[in-house]
């Protein structure tokens, strides 16, 4: 069960992008398309994996102090293998993803999930966490990608569609309609796990740096 709840969490419960907020950047800028989107998460998953499964073999050898840089050098290097793989055998989406592909480099799922879990557990669940985190990134991808291609280009992986195609919203395809969309499904998947709107208590007058000026506050005063 510890297994299958590592391997799941990332689908919904602490999907990387929809609940934990990583990884935003990538998201949001290659999200105009659904090859694109699966094209990108597939490269992030097998670079999320590699790196995981490398430094859950090695998380005793690495030294505490010097652990980020090292998770880096390993990160980099399956990003550059991922990278010539997709730009001898998938040459029009290495186009496509252009600088978005290296920069997984510095995706803040891959370290976070490293920093937070691969280094702290054996290769199996590391692996699991890795398949599952990925899995996560590439259907939020997906989901994001095809709302923003079908109402916004009237096409889905490249194929128009009747009716949509000569009645899209331009606009889902540029940042606007991307942070619109983010929202929306980042709402969706709140309410879906039933989690509260963030509340915060109010400090009162005491605890604000501008009580004295306040009139809120010279109102207390003069009631007193």
């Amino acid at each position: 069960m510890e297994k299958i709840s590592t391997l799941t969490n990332g689908l919904i419960k602490e999907n990387p992008v929809l609940v934990l907020g990583l990884g935003t950047c990538p998201y949001l800028a290659v999200s105009t398309s659904a090859s694109n989107a699966i094209g990108m998460g597939i490269a992030a998953t097998f670079v999320l994996l590699g790196s995981n499964v490398a430094i859950s073999l090695l998380r005793k050898l690495i030294p505490d102090k010097v652990r980020i840089p090292c998770y880096i050098v390993l990160i980099a290097g399956f990003v550059t293998l991922v990278q010539m793989i997709v730009q001898a055998f998938a040459y029009p989406l290495y186009q496509s993803l252009g600088i978005y592909l290296p920069l997984i480099v510095v995706n803040c799922i891959i370290l976070g999930r490293a920093e937070m879990f691969a280094n702290k557990n054996p290769v199996a669940h590391a692996a699991l966490d890795a398949i599952g985190m990925g899995a996560g990134f590439t259907l939020a991808l997906l989901a994001m990608a095809s709302i923003r291609e079908i109402f916004g280009s009237g096409t889905w992986f490249g194929f128009p569609l009747p009716v949509l195609s000569d009645n899209n919203v331009s606009l889902l395809t540029m940042a606007p309609g991307g942070f619109v969309i983010y929202g929306i499904l980042i709402a969706a998947v709140n309410k879906l796990l039933k989690r509260p709107a963030s509340q915060s208590d109010d400090p009162g007058c005491e605890g604000c740096l501008s009580a004295s000026a306040c009139g809120r506050q010279a109102a207390k005063g003069g009631a007193a």
